[in-house]
């Protein structure tokens, strides 16, 4: 009997998969090292399905010491490096299990890393002639369906061009990373005597720039004075703003003369109109789009919504989330995941709304992905998903039908009124038909303002109008949405990796805040790469290679030219920073004196909404608690008590009943993540945190 060596990711895939492929459907779960994996029959084949726990190799550089720069890499399991047993034990078993294989599989993600995953582990385990043995296993869900269907259409090779790219971006990030990282921290280290971990990368430094740009920009920022007009009148005893027909005036004498002439006059309705406006339903999530809306709906960061979002896809309940596309292929059946979403009470109306209809369209977007359809739900459903989880849940089903719904239809009405020669308009507007909106209305911001009746040359009496003196307003702070957007926008990063960047920025102390300010030490690295290696902070470089890196899937190029053309693009700023060591670790000397600790900072102020939520230690009993930066202001007294053991860290998201910071209590290996809100209770149970 053929024996098969198949390799999953994680070790929930590795059940699944091991389940879907057995013709009984209840494969044989074995133990070596203690350590679990399965065997299952399939057309006269033994199938050992083994689990990796992500990447079992990394890069490393082929000479030791802290010195640079340093260009020439290799690959090395990564026990060696984290002295992780667990690694080393899952590199053993494999080991072991591939001398009884004859043939092999990659069933890791389908992606970049999915790919280098196993073929990492495969390279290091086998003779370089048996990789031909070696096939790959594609799917985009965890379902029996999309499982067997992987195995009947695997191919007989591994996917080479991707893992050619997956090898060129992480040596490529290595050698950015670990080069100009290390020019920080020997330059430091020269100036103080003292050494300080601190890092700067490829994809770190633009972003890092697009924070200190705009903190520039509010920082020099000068308001100008303008005017406005604020108006209401009485309509059928109810009162309504007007809006005048210059949003604003520059001139004080202008306003406070519209004001004067206008206050307290009747006015006549000039005119009236209305149209009709069809608002097109959303197409599904990319998972940046997912991103985005979480954040918008439930204040979760860019980094949770994935790892829930990968929770999902690991119970077999939504697609592949690591997808850039919008678009859903035609041989998704959408009538059979329709009838799955059928079966759950709440959404039983929209799904059997849609199978009445002769055909089923998706509004397709505009983004694709030529490894994944756009994240929707599989038709499956689990009872006992967490808050979070089922959150997520909810907001992938129903923009999946929202996107299969018929267009909106809104009627908008205004109303002319003129006053004393000037004019002012009521405007209003409800729906006419909701079509999608019926199926996404929970996360959509609904305002309903139909017009009262009135008719041409009906007096409205007694209307109020004042001037009022107001200023422009700096661009506003970025918070972790509206940076990821960005960094997407401009093509920096990757779809799964633009979250870690952002949290990298605030582990190493770069920035702070929900609302995200830069820190001084923040300000001196960007001022620092900026002076001396500006094109380190250039999104154009890391969106060449990411190109680059395309290339290479595409088989337009291979990995070492790629990575030649990086070495080549760091060499002259390397040379830079090494010139002027002394200067620069001297000023980051200095940010880092004037840099409150970035671990006091917990997350935004409920209550007042303009301070921070930080740890305070009291100075008589050393004791701590978190209270709002506003306190010293006199502004807000908020305040929470705190575990006086452990290390105490921000999580970067707000609570889901409360609005105050969830933070992570970390005692030994054991990670616990709730409110700080002592009153709330959330999460104090003892949810645990893996991270």
């Amino acid at each position: 009997m053929k024996r098969v060596l198949v390799i999953c990711e994680k070790p929930m895939a590795a059940k699944r998969v091991a389940s879907a492929l057995d013709e009984e459907g209840s494969p044989k779960e074995e133990r070596k090292l203690g350590l679990s994996y399965f065997t299952s029959r399939r057309e006269n084949s033994e199938l050992i399905v083994v689990s990796a726990l992500g990447h079992l190799f990394t890069v490393t550089g082929r000479k030791g010491g802290g010195s640079y720069p340093i260009f020439e890499t290799r690959w090395i399991p990564i026990h060696e490096v984290t002295r992780s047993r667990r690694a080393s034990d899952r590199l053993r078993l494999i080991e072991m299990l591939a001398k009884e294989a004859d043939e092999f599989i990659s069933a890791c993600d389908y992606d970049i890393e999915g790919s280098l995953i196993a073929y990492n582990i495969l390279a290091h385990i086998l003779p370089k002639e048996r990789l031909k043995d070696a096939g790959r296993m594609r799917f985009s869900s965890l379902t029996k369906e999309a499982i067997e269907e992987a195995w009947r259409t695997r191919s007989r090779t591994l996917d080479y061009p991707i893992i050619e790219a997956g090898k060129a971006r992480h040596e490529v990030d290595w050698i950015f990373g670990i080069n100009l990282s290390r020019a920080l921290m020997s330059s430091l280290k020269k100036a103080t005597g003292n050494y300080r971990s601190m890092s700067i990368g490829r994809v770190q430094g633009p972003t890092l720039n697009f924070v200190k740009e705009r903190e520039i920009e509010i920082r020099t920022f000068v308001p100008t004075p303008f005017w406005t007009i604020e108006a209401h009148a009485e309509i059928d005893g109810k009162r309504h703003r007007l809006q005048y027909e210059k949003p604003r005036i520059k001139k004080e004498k202008e306003a406070l003369e519209i004001a004067s002439k206008c206050d307290g006059a009747e006015g006549y309705v000039k005119a009236l109109s209305s149209k009709g406006r069809s608002i097109l339903p959303p197409p599904p999530f990319s998972l940046g789009d997912l991103q985005l809306e979480a954040h918008r709906l439930y204040r979760y960061s860019p980094s949770t919504t994935l790892k829930t979002a990968e929770n999902l896809y690991l119970k077999a309940l939504i697609s592949y989330p690591r997808t850039s596309s919008q678009k859903i292929p035609p041989s998704l059946n959408l009538r059979e995941i329709l009838c799955g979403l059928g079966r759950i009470e709440e959404y039983r109306e929209f799904a059997e709304s849609l199978l009445s209809r002769a055909s089923i369209r998706v509004r397709q977007g505009l983004k694709d992905d030529p490894a994944h359809p756009a994240i929707h739900p599989t038709g499956y459903f689990d009872e006992k998903l967490k808050p979070r989880e089922r959150n997520l849940f909810d907001l992938i089903c129903r923009r999946f039908m929202a996107s299969m719904g018929d267009p909106a239809h809104l009627l908008e009405m205004e109303a002319q009124i003129d006053v004393k020669g000037y004019n002012f308009y009521l405007r209003g507007s409800r729906p006419a038909y909701r079509g999608w909106m019926n199926i996404y209305g929970p996360f959509l911001k609904e305002r309903e303002e139909p017009l009262p009746p009135l008719k041409m040359g009906q007096i409205i009496k007694r209307i109020l109008v004042r001037g009022e003196r107001r200023n422009t307003k700096p661009p506003p702070r970025f918070d972790q949405a509206s940076l990821l957007k960005l960094m997407e926008g401009k093509e920096i990063g990757t779809k799964s990796t633009r979250s870690e960047i952002i949290e990298t920025l605030f582990e190493r102390g770069y920035i702070e805040g929900s609302s995200i300010r830069l820190t001084e030490l923040g300000l001196t690295v960007g001022d620092v790469l900026g002076k001396y290696c500006p094109e380190i902070l250039s999104p154009e470089l890391t969106r060449h290679l990411e190109k680059q890196l395309e290339r290479i899937q595409l088989s337009e190029t291979t990995s070492a030219l790629v990575v030649e053309d990086a070495i080549r693009a760091l060499r002259p700023s390397l040379k830079k920073l090494k010139d002027r060591e002394l200067e620069i670790g001297l000023a980051i000397s200095t940010a880092l004196r004037s840099s409150p600790p970035v671990e006091d900072y917990l997350g935004h102020c409920p209550r007042c909404n303009t301070g921070e939520i930080i740890i305070i230690r009291n100075r008589r009993t050393g004791k701590r608690f978190a209270g709002c930066s506003n306190y010293v202001k006199g502004l807000c007294s908020n305040s929470f008590p705190l575990p006086q053991r452990g290390e105490i860290k921000a999580c970067g998201e707000a609570c889901p009943i409360c609005g105050a910071p969830l933070i992570i209590l970390k005692r030994g290996r054991i990670f616990h993540k709730f409110c700080v809100n002592h009153e709330c209770g959330y999460g104090r149970s003892g949810e645990k945190d893996g991270r």
